[in-house]
């Protein structure tokens, strides 16, 4: 009987409360992404841009989250892995197109950076504080922390780079603060990939 004490027992979505507030937080994100690919659009901001994408990636990846609560460790652990790597594409992406910014340099629209980038930070506190109570379950639960804690930290960057811009009358805060955004995105990746894959070796030793 000792045995049952040696690991905690991790939270895996299986609650009303839990999915009507990730329900709640899918469509914010969908509404967000909308919103924000619009204005990083007419402001040419690869910062809002990059935003954006994450908003749509968290609605995507929600959604999947969603759909395996309640199902094996093993369907869960890959769901989160497939999140985990959707966040790594979406890490290059950003860099890339940032390094495009840097050879083809726009001064984006300071006014609407910050507007928008205010709009998206409550959006996005919001989803933190419906979440922050579940933010250390299993893999499948806590990759949708990671990914409403990045929006959040995603957004006050973005208003810090509204007003580099501002101030510096250059594009470049506006590029730097998107590659730093993408390094978030990798970092969060590789979280969620390192738990899941742990999750799934011991879903398979414990089915041997």
């Amino acid at each position: 009987m000792a045995g049952c004490c040696e690991h905690e027992v991790q939270f895996e979505g299986v609650s009303d409360a839990y999915k009507r507030r990730l329900w709640l937080v899918i469509a914010i994100n969908a509404a967000m992404f909308a919103v924000e690919m619009g204005a990083g659009q007419a402001a040419q901001s690869q910062a809002l841009k990059a935003d954006a994408l994450d908003f749509l990636g968290d609605a995507l990846t929600y959604g999947l989250s969603l759909a395996v609560i309640g199902m094996s460790v093993r369907v869960r652990a890959t769901a989160a892995l497939v999140k985990g790597l959707s966040l790594l594409a979406m890490g290059a992406w950003v860099l890339g197109t940032t390094l495009y910014r840097v050879v083809y340099i726009g001064v984006p629209e300071a006014e609407i950076m910050g507007v928008i980038g205010f709009l998206a930070l409550a959006a996005n506190v919001t989803s933190v504080l419906l979440l922050v109570a579940y933010k250390d379950g299993d893999a499948n639960v806590r990759s949708v922390w990671l990914c409403s804690r990045n929006d959040a930290i995603g957004n006050v960057a973005v208003m810090l780079a509204a007003l580099g811009v501002w101030g510096s009358g250059t594009g470049w805060p506006d590029v730097i603060v998107a590659a730093a955004m993408a390094a978030l995105f990798v970092n969060s990746a590789v979280q969620i990939i390192r738990q899941a894959r742990a999750e799934r070796r011991a879903a398979v030793l414990a089915s041997q």
